[in-house]
């Protein structure tokens, strides 16, 4: 597993990485054990936030007294000063640390700077001060915002969506960062759980020497998928290569990644971060658990939707998700009818 340094933070670490969100779905026991065994098997970036819930204490509990063993990244979502120190202390209680690695403006709309009547980035610097924080990252999903963040010259790091299914502008972005020495997070690396195929994304991941991949690890399973990367990982071939080709084909276009910033949004209450991708689950992964009862319920609100566009407003993807869902849904029907089969 390659060494990589993380821009110009002075980071170096392995090219494999804990995205720490789905943790916040397990019990605690479940998730120390799952992160102190990321530790054991080589993993020393781990990625969390303020919005994960509990993410923050259970990575305290597994780490608490080895903060200089590993680095620890987390986000504030926060739109004021006020906001923004009362996550900050929250985070480093939660972490039971005095310091954060990296602190992230979480899914930011727009590019702080200083003097710009906000005091966000100010905050960030009286942090670094303080030393409570030691470098100043954001994160986005909106490719307009990544870029200006990243030609600012104000941010660090950059977390921004990327997996083998990203267009040129997100492989540009990443180029940029690059040349700017800034250091590039990839989140969503598999595309909300599109990409099922792990040693293809690590394949494609390893091709950038810039990229640091956190993958979203809630099982044990999961984790020791990424942990034989460490001592075998996996290059591009033309097996590989020829899947990846196929990947992307089938999945050009517009695509809800499931995200769930849309949410909850909707009137109707629609699933949907579910619902919007429903004819790619389908076909992507075992059916029954789509197929179900419950779940046709939740399918059926869509003839409900009023196009009053309140999810596309929230949509960091700026996706049609009215036409998104009457498309799925319309191929949901034909599933259930029996006119298009599915694993």
């Amino acid at each position: 597993m390659r060494e990589m340094a993380l821009g110009r933070t002075g980071i170096t670490v392995p090219q494999n990485a804990f995205g720490a969100l789905p943790i916040q779905r397990d019990d605690k026991e479940t998730a120390v054990r799952i992160l102190r065994r990321a530790y054991e098997g080589g993993m020393r970036f781990f990625d969390t936030a303020r919005a994960y819930s509990d993410s923050e204490e259970k990575l305290g509990a597994a780490f608490s007294g080895m903060w200089d063993k590993i680095y620890i990244a987390s986000k504030t979502g926060a739109k004021t000063p006020e906001g923004f120190w009362k996550d900050l202390e929250t985070s480093l209680k939660n972490l039971n640390t005095d310091h954060l690695d990296i602190y992230q403006f979480h899914c930011a709309d727009q590019c702080y700077r200083p003097g710009d009547g906000t005091g966000m980035y100010e905050c960030m610097e009286e942090a670094r001060t303080q030393g409570k924080i030691r470098h100043i990252g954001i994160t986005a999903h909106k490719i307009q915002v990544a870029v200006e963040c990243v030609e600012s010259g104000l941010y660090e790091t950059m977390q921004f969506p990327f997996s083998y299914l990203s267009g040129e502008k997100e492989i540009q972005l990443v180029q940029k960062c690059k040349e700017t020495n800034t250091g590039f997070i990839a989140m969503k690396a598999l595309a909300g759980g599109l990409i099922r195929n792990s040693r293809a994304a690590m394949a494609y991941m390893a091709q950038y020497d810039n990229v640091l991949p956190i993958w979203g690890i809630q099982r044990e399973s999961e984790l020791e998928e990424w942990l034989r990367f460490m001592d075998e990982t996996p290059e591009m071939d033309e097996e590989l290569t020829a899947f990846i080709q196929s990947e992307q084909k089938e999945l050009a276009g517009e695509f809800c990644r499931g995200c769930g910033y849309c949410m909850p949004s909707c009137p109707e209450k629609i699933q949907i971060n579910q619902a919007a991708r429903m004819s790619l689950l389908l076909r992507r992964s075992p059916s029954d658990n789509w197929l179900s009862p419950a779940m046709q319920a939740e399918m059926k609100k869509i003839e409900n939707c009023r196009e009053c566009k309140a999810c596309m407003k929230k949509c960091p993807y700026e996706l049609n998700i009215p036409q998104l869902l009457k498309k799925n849904y319309e191929d949901y029907k034909k599933v259930l009818a029996g006119e298009v089969k599915v694993k």
